[in-house]
């Protein structure tokens, strides 16, 4: 369940990768830190009810985090390279 939750959260970013949102909208980052957010609370629930073990759960958190940061850096990225080329035409 946990694994499908960060799976719902990188499908959010991922549909919005074509969008400027990500990298000019103050709001659509709000809803992925509140998602992000949510997910570390459920999580940490479910460590310690004993569904999964600390380690399990903060490489859930950490690998949900790296994946965000890469679609993050691929987008900034994408958005920088349009105005470079934007610069020399």
């Amino acid at each position: 369940m946990l694994k499908d939750e960060a799976d719902r959260i990188k499908r959010l970013i991922t549909n919005q990768k074509n969008s400027l949102c990500i990298s000019q909208c103050k709001a659509f980052e709000e809803v992925v830190d509140t998602q992000m957010y949510g997910f570390s609370q459920q999580v940490g629930f479910a460590i310690r009810v004993g569904i999964i073990d600390k380690i399990k759960g903060q490489l859930l958190l950490s690998e949900l985090e790296r994946e965000l940061n890469r679609l993050y850096s691929e987008v900034y990225q994408e958005n920088y390279d349009k105005k470079e080329i934007g610069k020399e035409e």
